[in-house]
């Protein structure tokens, strides 16, 4: 991994959580092993630490959440992966315990959570950009999961629209747990600054 990028500045910053809910890292949720490897591999601790280490420092906080309405109305069919997605035992239905985001992560008042019914990214077609751009945000760490697909996702998209992406290299994570290792490597260190939790606490937090 790439030496860790200084912390970015507090007033232009968001930190966005990825599917961070409990439905998909949880412990009812409906990928067993992929929360598995967010709970055991501490991921989720370090994302709860840095929401918390956001909101002392007024950074602003979002959280990206993907849900279905229970009819399905407006979803993607079009991949292997929606197809499954609603066959599976928890389904991410809008108004459900599922799709709240997960403990040990505190959702304060002034967080905004951006919800979405379609696709793959927190970026696209969702009011995420939009959001940003009227808060003023120029620099976007994103957390959560899953390195597999949604992180990426969003990272590219982020990235595209302008937006310098911050990843800290520990608080995503993917199944199985070397592929993060590897996508960050070879894919999100050429368009992201990676950096570690550990850096962006002392970076929002100096007494730390």
């Amino acid at each position: 991994m790439p030496e860790p990028a200084p912390a970015p500045d507090v007033a232009t910053t968001a930190l966005l959580t990825v599917e961070c809910q409990n439905g998909v890292v949880g412990d009812e949720s409906a990928l067993p092993e992929l929360a598995r490897e967010a709970r055991d591999s501490g991921m989720l601790d370090r994302v709860a630490a840095l929401v918390a280490a956001a909101h002392r420092a007024g950074v602003q906080v979002l959280h990206a959440v993907a849900e279905r309405r229970p009819d399905g109305l407006g979803g993607n069919t079009n991949a292997r992966l929606f197809r499954a997605a609603g066959r599976l035992p928890v389904r991410q239905l809008s108004g459900t315990r599922a799709v709240r985001v997960a403990p040990p992560i505190e959702v304060a008042e002034r967080d905004l959570i951006v919800r979405r019914l379609h696709g793959l990214s927190p970026m696209a077609g969702t009011d995420l950009d939009p959001l940003l751009r009227n808060l003023g945000v120029r620099t976007l760490v994103v957390t959560g999961v899953s390195s597999n697909i949604a992180i990426p996702n969003t990272v590219f998209d982020a990235v595209n629209l302008g937006y310098r992406v911050v990843v800290p290299a520990d608080a995503v994570c993917g199944v199985p747990a070397a592929y993060t290792d590897e996508v960050i490597r070879h894919s999100l260190s050429l368009v992201a600054a990676v950096t570690t939790t550990e850096a962006l606490l002392k970076g929002w937090d100096p007494a730390r």
